[in-house]
């Protein structure tokens, strides 16, 4: 079974949208989006952001079935400088003594923070 992140390539690969396109429109790099690929699980509002882009819906592709068997848990984290940031969905790991998922985790941590913070650049800020 894929995992999310190849749902995702081949959804924008089938949508005949460049990737050049999506990740200007998203305001991220392209290598960005290609390490979003490899990912297991991918934020709600990132791939609600890329359907919204390529018209079309992931609610089929992501079921409740799959997120079941996800190691990855989300949780809701609100921004309380700006009132017009949208919530977003942080991975949490549960407690594991395999440090290479441990890294894996702290990894992907790590770039969903970059990611909020390029955001919230542009939106202070705006585009280059």
């Amino acid at each position: 079974m894929p995992h999310q992140g190849e749902i995702l390539q081949e959804a924008i690969k089938n949508s005949g949208i460049s990737i050049t396109r999506i990740v200007d429109e998203l305001g991220i790099t392209r290598p960005t989006i290609y390490r979003k690929f490899k990912e297991d699980t991918l934020d709600y509002s990132f791939v609600k952001k890329v359907g919204d882009i390529i018209g079309y819906d992931f609610s089929e592709d992501f079921t409740v079935v799959q997120q079941g068997v996800l190691p990855l848990v989300s949780q809701t984290v609100t921004n309380t400088v700006a009132h017009n940031v949208t919530p977003k969905l942080a991975a949490l790991q549960a407690a594991d003594s395999d440090p290479v998922k441990q890294l894996l985790a702290l990894q992907t941590k790590y770039i969903a923070l970059l990611e909020a913070y390029n955001e919230l650049l542009l939106k202070v800020y705006g585009p280059k």
